[in-house]
């Protein structure tokens, strides 16, 4: 760059303070050029009430503790240089009637007018927002133990500032450097983010080069699986632009788009928001015609926004239900399976239409057909319990129900015994219904999960097993069981915590009539039990506890 006098001194020479001098210099020279144009008189009095603002920007910059340890001063004091040396030149040639063609210079004066605003919007922003502070590196960590450190935070602190200030492309290149910095440092990246950052990304990712949403996106999406930064990305209005990129974004755009909802959407508040900005629909198109992560991560959020109650009908309008089946039936990954069944579940929770359209749709064939593999999956078992209520025995005899739920109380995890066994609750209300699972052979599962760790566990099961026993067949059949009397004793113990007793009792007093089962409830202490479990009111403990009395009475005489 060459000075107004003729000594040429090169741009890397110059010290923040020159540039600054240099700077002020030009302000008044461009205010006196500008106010000797005649044309043009509206557009060329906006440049100059606008050059008049930059001399108080400079003061205020200036006037910052960091300003002369700070590389982002001296670049924006030589992008204000070299806009006041384009508006002297742009005058220059207004003055001497040199340009060519009006629209042509009238574009031109709104450009600069435009560069203007821009340098003195980030003249304030590196003030205002903290930044100028935030990319400067301490000197007081020079020559410690934690200088390495200290440095890359710095650098990243200077990488995070570059996204708010000057033209697209340099943030564009920031950004470059941002994505760089994420694969070999995310935490430090994460420790220094300021919410600041993230509104300066979350404007990128509407620009209007596909690659720097793309870019900017990966980034959002690093912050959104991080679970540090999901209230200041929400806040700042990332979903609008992620559901966009949903849309009609690139193949990785969509991808990570997807993933950073997936995350966000585990707030309620964020899910409602997805539905609020119309997400639900783009979603949907991604389960059908995604590959498989974006598919997976698609039906991920969409599991996550059925979780909230008052949006499941807005999710049916947009044929959540059928998509889920077909996810079901068809998923490229177990996962997406998973978390179709897991949608399923919700959106059956408590919503008889919701229900209706699943049972109309095929779901319980689907999700009978699914929970046959060889790790039946709690969430579907769910979502079969849910659905079993509304379809008759017939119904759900011929389509495999039965050899299901077997399926499932033998290999399924604790979570998928107890869903089982609550829809065996819900199904066993008929003689011939309760006959048919006796059959099958649930009962011996059923007692077995009375010995599980999880109080809820307990207490299902022994809800079946007392509703299944009012059959005689069915009582015989427990009453084989050598562990039938051990655990439902194990069940009357009288604490807080055991929410199974009353189911307890209620299976011994149908055992009372045989002996052996007597002699075996007295010998494992159910008396003792029983004692209080009287004193606690608990229905058919104090008729129990005399029956097995009388019977010990009877005994002791017999003895003697």
């Amino acid at each position: 760059m060459v000075e107004e006098g003729g000594n040429e001194v090169p741009i890397d020479t110059r010290s923040v303070e020159e540039w600054l001098s240099h700077a002020r210099e030009l302000v008044p020279l461009a205010l006196n050029k500008a106010r000797e144009v005649k044309g043009f008189p509206g557009r060329w009095k906006t440049i100059i009430s606008k050059l008049e603002q930059i001399p108080s920007s400079l003061s205020d910059l200036s006037s910052h503790p960091c300003f002369s340890k700070n590389a982002l001063c001296k670049e924006q004091l030589q992008s204000v240089s070299k806009t006041v040396k384009e508006v002297i030149e742009l005058a220059e040639f207004c003055v001497g009637e040199k340009h060519e063609g009006k629209l042509r210079m009238q574009s031109n004066l709104d450009a600069l007018s435009g560069k203007l605003d821009l340098n003195l919007r980030d003249c304030g922003l590196l003030i205002k927002t903290g930044v100028l502070g935030e990319a400067t590196l301490p000197l007081a960590m020079t020559g410690s133990s934690n200088e390495p450190e200290a440095a890359s935070n710095g650098n990243i602190r200077e990488v995070l500032a570059r996204l708010q200030i000057g033209h697209l492309d340099a943030k564009h290149r920031a950004l470059d450097s941002l994505v760089e910095v994420m694969k070999e440092d995310e935490k430090n990246v994460l420790s220094v983010m300021s919410r600041s950052n993230i509104a300066a990304l979350v404007q990128l990712l509407t620009a209007t080069s596909p690659r720097i949403r793309e870019k900017t996106v990966t980034v959002i999406c690093s912050l959104a699986e991080s679970g540090s930064c999901e209230n200041w990305l929400v806040s700042e209005g990332v979903l609008p632009p992620l559901i966009r990129l949903v849309e009609s974004g690139s193949a990785v755009g969509k991808e990570k788009a997807t993933i950073s909802l997936q995350r966000l959407s585990m707030s309620a508040e964020a899910a409602r928001a997805i539905v609020g900005h119309g997400g639900v629909r783009p979603l949907v198109e991604i389960c059908q015609t995604g590959d498989s992560v974006s598919q997976a991560a698609s039906a991920s959020t969409l599991k996550n926004i059925s979780a909230v109650p008052e949006v499941r009908q807005a999710l049916a309008e947009e044929g959540i239900v059928k998509v889920m089946i077909n996810l079901l039936d068809c998923g490229i990954l177990l996962g997406a399976k998973e978390y179709a069944a897991e949608c399923l579940q919700n959106l059956t929770a408590s919503n008889d239409n919701l229900r209706r359209s699943v049972i109309s749709e095929g779901g319980i064939r689907s999700l009978l057909a699914y929970l046959a593999g060889s790790l039946p999956q709690e969430s579907a078992v769910g979502a079969l319990r849910n659905l079993v209520g509304s379809v008759s025995m017939e119904v759900l005899v011929s389509l495999g129900f039965l050899p299901c739920i077997v399926h499932v109380l033998k290999s399924g995890s604790l979570g998928a015994q107890q869903a089982a066994a609550s829809a065996i609750c819900k199904v066993c209300s008929s003689t011939e219904m309760k006959k048919l699972i006796g059959e099958a052979g649930c009962l011996p599962l059923l007692v077995k999960m009375l010995e599980a760790k999880s109080n809820s566990a307990r207490e299902v099961a022994a809800q079946a097993v007392s509703s299944l026993m009012t059959l005689s067949h069915n009582c015989r059949e427990v009453k084989r069981g050598d562990k039938s009397v051990p655990n439902l004793v194990q069940l009357l113990d009288p604490s807080p915590q055991n929410t199974a007793k009353k189911y307890a009792v209620c299976c011994l007093g149908l055992l009372c009539s045989s002996k052996k089962c007597k002699k075996l409830m007295v010998s494992y202490g159910a008396i003792g039990y029983l004692k209080k479990l009287t004193e606690m009111d608990i229905p058919g403990a104090k008729k129990l506890l005399e029956r097995l009395e009388r019977g010990k009475l009877r005994s002791f005489f017999t003895r003697k």
